[in-house]
């Protein structure tokens, strides 16, 4: 990517409104943003309004230039990768409710 956040990875552990635009700016300016979903993925996925295929504006708008992975954090294997992830990391966003 290009831009002024180029060589930046961003660790997105985010839901619904704040987080991911937050984290869709920062791809926006070259980031490299990486989402992380549980198992079932992220419930704005089905928000309305939705598109001819299903899918929920909302969610394609804000998850844009980013790369993303399914990570189960209430599982041990599941943190252990996502701690490896921030070791590599310059920013861990995240908008979960507090002891998420």
């Amino acid at each position: 990517m290009t831009g002024a956040l180029a060589g930046l990875r961003v660790i997105e552990v985010c839901n619904y409104v704040a987080g991911p635009h937050a984290g869709m700016i920062l791809a926006d300016l070259g980031a490299e943003v990486i989402k992380v979903e549980p198992p079932d993925g992220e419930f704005s996925r089905s928000a309305a309004p939705v598109g001819a295929k299903g899918e929920s504006l909302y969610f394609i708008t804000c998850n844009r230039n980013k790369k993303s992975v399914v990570l189960d954090l209430k599982k041990p294997e599941g943190r252990e990768i996502f701690r490896g992830l921030v070791k590599r990391s310059d920013v861990v966003l995240d908008n979960l409710r507090p002891g998420a």
